[in-house]
């Protein structure tokens, strides 16, 4: 009996491996499409790039935007996308301006598309942006950190920090080369496998400014100049792949330059913790307190 119900998933899983390799990805006139081995036609050559995910997903471009369908062509996330990337070869992060989201391979958001922002942390974790306020989820969707931090980031796999209303902690998992954060992060601090502790952080940023005078806001201003321009170039010619080169050179990117920079420039000028006026109204809050 056991024989048979082994023999049963050897199957399975030998069929379901055979059903994604029945499918290939074939070019014609410069576009993409999907055909079977017996090279019937599955989906047609319509796309500028097809891209596996995971086992049964592909990532698809046309023109200018991305999305993600299955190996018959059903569209699973609309393809809309300004900004595509694969993470760990199996979920895709989509987005244009914040709406950016994480999906698997069958088109599931498992981090909805409201955040500004999605990057990959260690330990499996996810740091999420949103309103100038960074929180972390995990892989399963789970929001481990709501979005209210300051600034949260991690110098080593196993030690993270976080910047909460002007002051800094550090979380660090002792008996662990890489941090995890529990679901329910308020017993870190009674876990005797995490060292939690304030800590004084030297972030780069100018400070002992005592009075706020035009010369803070000119700095202000200016110190958001080089963030708004290295995201517009990320947006408009590093998020399109292997395309990149193309598209330096042809140069159509640049009409859309002032648009995408003005936008971006707002964000960080808006910011409240942008620049050494962050400093300052933390320090007089602290004192009105």
């Amino acid at each position: 009996m056991k024989k048979l119900l082994l023999l049963t998933v050897l199957i399975f899983f030998t069929l379901q491996n055979l059903s994604f390799a029945s499918v290939k990805i074939y070019s014609e006139e410069g576009k993409f499409g999907i055909k079977d081995q017996a090279d019937n036609i599955v989906v047609k050559p319509k796309y500028n790039k097809i891209i596996r995910l995971g086992e049964n997903g592909f990532i698809v471009q046309k023109k200018s935007k991305f999305g993600i369908i299955n190996s018959n062509g059903e569209i699973l996330v609309p393809v809309k996308y300004r900004h595509v990337e694969r993470v760990l070869g199996k979920y895709a992060k989509l987005g244009n301006y914040g709406d950016f989201g994480l999906y698997d391979e069958t088109g599931f958001a498992i981090i909805p598309p409201v955040y500004d922002s999605i990057d990959l942390l260690f330990g499996g974790m996810l740091l999420t942006y949103d309103n100038f306020k960074y929180g972390v989820a995990d892989l399963e969707g789970r929001i481990i950190l709501d979005n209210m931090f300051d600034d949260i980031y991690m110098p080593k796999p196993n030690i993270m920090r976080l910047q909460y209303e002007g002051n800094w902690y550090e979380i660090e998992q002792v008996t662990s080369d890489t941090l995890k954060l529990p679901e329910d992060v308020k017993t870190v601090k009674d876990n005797p496998d995490f060292k939690v502790s304030n800590i004084v952080v030297n972030t780069g940023i100018a400070s002992g400014y005592s009075v706020v005078t035009f010369t803070d806001y000119l700095i202000k201003v200016f110190s958001s100049i080089s963030p708004a321009h290295e995201d517009t170039i990320d947006q408009l010619m590093l998020s399109q792949g292997a395309e990149t080169v193309s598209i330096f050179i042809k140069f159509s990117w640049l009409p859309k330059y002032p648009f995408y920079y003005a936008r971006n420039y707002y964000k960080y000028v808006r910011n409240p913790n942008n620049g050494p006026l962050f400093d300052v109204k933390k320090k007089l809050k602290s004192k009105i307190k």
